[in-house]
């Protein structure tokens, strides 16, 4: 398995304010970002694997919408998870 419950606690624990804070939007978004890497190193293998191409694409978009949450609601976080990710800035 890719993503184990500890590599879940230490995304939590370094993007979010601890390990069991998972409900947190910098926390989902850290995991989102590792899971969409995981998903494209998988599809630059096998690229007719379209079943995980849908679901990359979904992740990708709800990846989106939490950033464009935390955009609304507070800029300076939106701004340092971009910052700590390495993400475009694509919310305008």
């Amino acid at each position: 398995m890719y993503l184990s419950s500890e590599k879940k606690a230490e995304i939590f624990q370094k993007h979010g304010e601890k390990a069991t804070n998972t409900g947190s939007a910098e926390g989902q978004v850290a995991l989102f970002t590792y899971r969409i890497a995981h998903l494209t190193e998988h599809l630059k293998k096998n690229r007719k694997d379209f079943s995980t191409q849908l679901a990359l694409q979904k992740l990708v978009g709800k990846r989106r919408g939490i950033l464009a949450y935390l955009y609304k609601k507070d800029i300076e976080r939106y701004r340092a998870i971009i910052k700590a990710l390495s993400l475009r800035d694509i919310i305008k």
